[in-house]
Formats: structure tokens, sequence, C-alpha cells
């Protein structure tokens, strides 16, 4: 009658964790039962241990999901990054940034150079990192914002709720600024995202054009240029990358 009674408590248990959504307890809790009794844990030890398991799992789960709605193209981590092949570049300013104070701060980060020396992969690594802290992350490219935008538009439902996608994360991230030509909608909208999160998130974006050529990148439009510039440089931290394109490795030292 015992080994009766166990089983059925044994199911109402399952049962109960099953409705509760605590999947590490639903499926660990005999393995830890059996090893609670070996170790000769106290009631207290065995629930900790079980509700430590319960939150890893949560905190993990939390953190894929945030990976995936970042939109990450790829993964980087600030690890895989080749320190060598710049030729100028401050590695002490960029792990200060992996300390991630801007993004807690809601200031910004712009990652200047040419083509080819690891701005992106940096961004995105940042971006991975402030996933892994918690914040909420959007990764996208300058003229896919726009695009976006402009579907909006045209489909007559207006772009305020598009603008909201990115407004809304607290670390936007913005690939290639100012390598293909905006026309003024497209400067528009991109002034408006930036006025929007201004000490309200943080934005990190990366260009190949230095700020005195800025307003070429936004139709040339020097007061909208100056305005959007006043704004994302208030609270930014600027990192410049000099060197040969890396994917010219191969050839070069060929």
């Amino acid at each position: 009658m015992a080994t009766r009674r166990e089983t059925v408590d044994t199911d109402v248990l399952c049962q109960h964790l099953a409705e509760l959504k605590l999947p590490f307890m639903h499926e660990h809790h005999q393995e830890l039962a059996h090893t609670a009794a070996d170790k000769h844990w106290s009631h207290l030890h065995y629930l900790g241990e079980l509700v430590s398991g319960e939150a890893a799992l949560r905190q993990d789960r939390s953190v894929q999901r945030r990976i995936k709605l970042a939109r990450f193209p790829v993964l980087k981590t600030l690890d895989q990054f080749d320190w060598n092949w710049p030729t100028k570049i401050n590695r002490l300013q960029i792990q200060n940034l992996f300390h991630l104070d801007f993004v807690a701060k809601r200031g910004n980060a712009v990652l200047i150079s040419t083509t080819g020396l690891g701005k992106s992969h940096l961004m995105t690594a940042l971006g991975h990192a402030a996933c892994l802290r918690g914040y909420s992350v959007l990764f996208t490219g300058a003229i896919d914002i726009i695009n976006t935008l402009a579907s909006a538009h045209a489909g007559g439902g207006g772009i305020k709720q598009a603008l909201r996608r990115y407004i809304k994360p607290q670390l936007l991230c913005i690939d290639e600024l100012g390598y293909l030509p905006i026309d003024k909608f497209g400067a528009d909208c991109l002034f408006q995202i930036i006025s929007h999160r201004y000490e309200r998130g943080a934005t990190a974006l990366t260009t190949n054009r230095v700020y005195k050529n800025w307003p070429a990148i936004f139709n040339n439009d020097s007061v909208l240029t100056s305005a959007l510039l006043d704004r994302l440089l208030h609270h930014a931290e600027t990192v410049r990358i000099e060197g040969k394109s890396y994917r010219m490795k191969e050839q070069i030292e060929e």
C-alpha cells in the first residue's frame, strides 16, 4: 500500500509541476531526490537545488529568446575578433564598451572604419553581450530600416507602428550607415528614430564615413544632419578603426 501511495503522490506532483510550467522540476525532481538522500541533504537544500535549476533554465530560455528577437545575421563574440589585423584600434576602449555602461545610461556607440575591418563584427558582439545581460536588442541595416518604413507608408497603414519597432529596444544596432545614398524620406525616418531614442534607449551604429561627411549620407541636408549628430553624439563613444580589409588578408599574405 505504501508503494501505491507513493506512485499516486508522484503522479499528482508531476501533474502540478506541469500545470505550473516548471519543466526543470518536473524532469529532475526524482533524480535530485535520490541525490539528496545519498548526500543527506536537508529539505531546504533539496528545494534550493530544484529552484536554482528552474531559475537557470528560465534564464537560458530568456537569453535565447532575446537573441532570436535581435535578428543577428550571424552570431559573433569579442573572443572571435582578430585584434592583430587592424593597423590602428583602441583595444581598451572597445573592451570598456563591452561593460555596457553606455546601454545602461542610454547612450550611443559609433564604430567608424572602411569596409572589412570588423566593425559589424564588434557591433554584433556588443548586441549579443547585451542579450546575455538581459537587454532587449534589435540588429538591422540602415537601408533595411528605410525600406521597412517605406513599405509601411506605401501600404497606407502609416509608419508610426513601424517606427515603434526601432524605438522600443533597449539597444538598437544600425549597420552600414552611409554605404548607400539615402533620400529625403529615409533621412527623415532615421532622424525620427534617433530623436525618439535620445536619452530613452541606447543606439550602436557602424559607418564608413567620418562625421564631417555625414551630410552626404542624409540627402545633403546639413540642417537635419547637424540636428541628428547633436542628439547622437551628446552621450556617445566613437570608435575609429584603421587598416586594410580583412577579406583581402589571404591575398595580401600570399
